[in-house]
């Protein structure tokens, strides 16, 4: 057995405050022993990261699982993204089914005419850029510093 396998079998028994310790002062004497160290305890799993860190996930990602079928089962078997039960009112049902789609319609209006005025903005601005570049293409040629004479 050589020095460094028992002095890791010694430090394995004094468990992962030994190891950070000794991490710590790697740090200090000589930064890069303690980047080593610090390396060797994540590659070896000793500090036990990824074995529990995927674990954990695991058992987080089943939960979720867990609670959006409890969800499902509480509405039915709908998604949240579809409409509401009836109100056991014909009338209200067919009121209400009106209205959204009329508030969804004027929705998309609304969103054209946002689009059709952003449009028309950087039209203006464009046009006046052009206008203000052409302004300066047909006075002297001073204004251009390609074009300036040479004294």
């Amino acid at each position: 057995m050589t020095a460094a396998a028992s002095v890791t079998n010694k430090l394995d028994e004094m468990g992962r405050p030994a190891w950070i310790a000794v991490m710590i002062i790697g740090f200090i004497v000589f930064w890069p022993l303690g980047l080593a160290v610090l390396a060797y305890l994540l590659w070896s799993g000793r500090m036990g990261c990824h074995a529990r860190g995927s674990d954990r996930f695991e058992r987080k990602m089943q939960r979720m699982h867990e609670k959006m079928d409890r969800m499902r089962s509480r509405m039915g078997g709908r998604d949240w993204w579809e409409r509401s039960p009836s109100s056991g009112n014909a009338a209200f049902d067919e009121y209400k089914a009106e209205t959204l789609r009329r508030l969804e319609e004027e929705q998309d209006a609304f969103h054209d005419f946002l689009e059709r005025l952003r449009m028309s903005k950087d039209r203006q601005e464009f046009d006046q850029f052009m206008a203000e570049r052409r302004g300066k293409d047909t006075t002297s040629g001073t204004d251009r510093p390609e074009e300036r004479p040479e004294a």
